[in-house]
């Protein structure tokens, strides 16, 4: 079974592959490609990532530069030519580009002829994260507020002052109160400025929508969580390692839900190391 579930994810991702190959002279939009995929929307941008080994955005740049190293090697077209067949708007962007991967110019590749290796900059950082558990949840209740932009700037602490400000006006304190987080998109490629996330508060006790705070239901099904102790700043590594490392290695599937992550430390009494989170990844 699980050969069968990585096959039909394989079978997906080779017809956006070929797409993307076809396609390298014009503009490739990666809404279309998540519908080529049938890749559910709320994983697309992982699963692809997990299959690659890199952003679905990061392979498409890089399949044009190493096109545009082969074109310029083995063929007799001139470099502004080349950057157009490979998708450029500009010579100037091929070359900016060309030099920042390879760390070379496209004229100076044409003269030396040499074989070209990508500039490295890695680091692996190692996760302190246990085998998943997986549980079956029921539907809940929660406060939330939606917020928009950059991951690593959103004003986290207003959000949840303001959840909890409505917990006290509503007197909706109960024992079980989770805070959740619900990061919709992959910073990894949307635009950090329109990257959405949702800061929920799970309540047990009926409440009112009041202004920008709202009330919804989150859907319960399987999940997959994973415990893990670290730094926030590391969530990267960790979503990369439950959709790399673990996802295809299982029978699993995802299911159509986005992912959640509940923040079980306070950050403001435990050391940045010893803070707890818990992913939940949505399977069938």
């Amino acid at each position: 079974m699980k050969d069968v579930s990585k096959h039909i994810y394989q079978e997906q991702l080779n017809t956006i592959i070929d797409y993307i190959h076809n396609h390298l002279d014009s503009k490739i939009d990666i809404k279309h490609l998540a519908e080529l995929s049938h890749f559910s929307p709320f994983h697309f941008h992982r699963i692809t990532r997990a299959l690659l080994g890199e952003p679905i955005g990061a392979y498409i740049t890089r399949t044009r530069l190493e096109t545009a190293a082969k074109m310029l090697r083995y063929s007799k077209h001139s470099i502004e030519e080349i950057a157009y067949n490979v998708g450029f708007e500009t010579p100037s962007s091929l070359s900016k580009a060309f030099k920042n991967h390879f760390g070379i110019s496209p004229s100076e590749h044409r003269i030396k002829k040499q074989s070209l290796i990508k500039k490295t900059n890695s680091m692996t950082t190692k996760l302190n994260i246990k085998t998943p558990k997986i549980l079956d949840l029921e539907d809940q209740m929660c406060l939330y507020y939606s917020m928009q932009g950059d991951y690593q700037k959103l004003d986290y602490p207003m959000a949840w002052q303001k959840l909890w400000g409505e917990i006290k006006a509503q007197k909706l304190f109960t024992k079980g109160i989770q805070m959740l987080g619900l990061p919709h998109d992959d910073p990894n490629v949307t635009d950090p400025n329109k990257t959405r996330y949702d800061a929920c508060l799970v309540i047990h006790k009926q409440a009112k929508p009041n202004g920008d705070v709202g009330v919804k239901a989150l859907k319960g099904g399987k999940f997959a969580m994973f415990l893990y102790q670290g730094s926030y700043k590391h969530f990267a590594d960790v979503y990369n390692h439950m959709f790399n490392d673990w996802l295809l290695q299982t029978d699993y599937e995802l299911r159509d839900a986005p992912v959640r992550e509940r923040y079980i430390s306070n950050p403001e009494r435990v050391a940045e190391e010893k803070l707890k989170t818990e992913f939940y990844i949505p399977i069938k």
